[in-house]
């Protein structure tokens, strides 16, 4: 597997535990009061984060992303959604 095409498999996982822990497990944890979904897809949430981060910044340095598109990839890892919008406006033009 290329470093761009692990990138974007880590990137659709981490924008599918961003939603987990806004939709599921966050309304668990402040309407019903169980928190123990918080604290697993939390903690999934965090090192699929970190992976993510980690392979900006390789794919950064190895393929010259881009000061740019290391920028935009880092944002979209912080809003709702954007990990799966980069993936079809910049990730998607770098896996040929």
């Amino acid at each position: 597997m290329s470093g761009i095409k692990l990138f974007r498999f880590i990137a659709l996982l981490e924008g599918i535990s961003f939603l987990l822990i806004l939709f599921v497990s966050m309304p668990l944890k402040y309407i019903a009061e169980i928190h123990e979904p918080n604290q697993i897809i939390g903690m999934g949430h965090g090192v699929l984060f970190i992976l993510y981060i980690a392979l900006v910044l390789y794919i950064h340095i190895t393929i010259k992303w881009g000061f740019k598109n290391s920028v935009w990839a880092f944002l979209a890892s912080l809003i709702p959604f954007g990990t799966f919008v980069a993936d079809k406006k910049i990730f998607k033009e770098f896996d040929k």
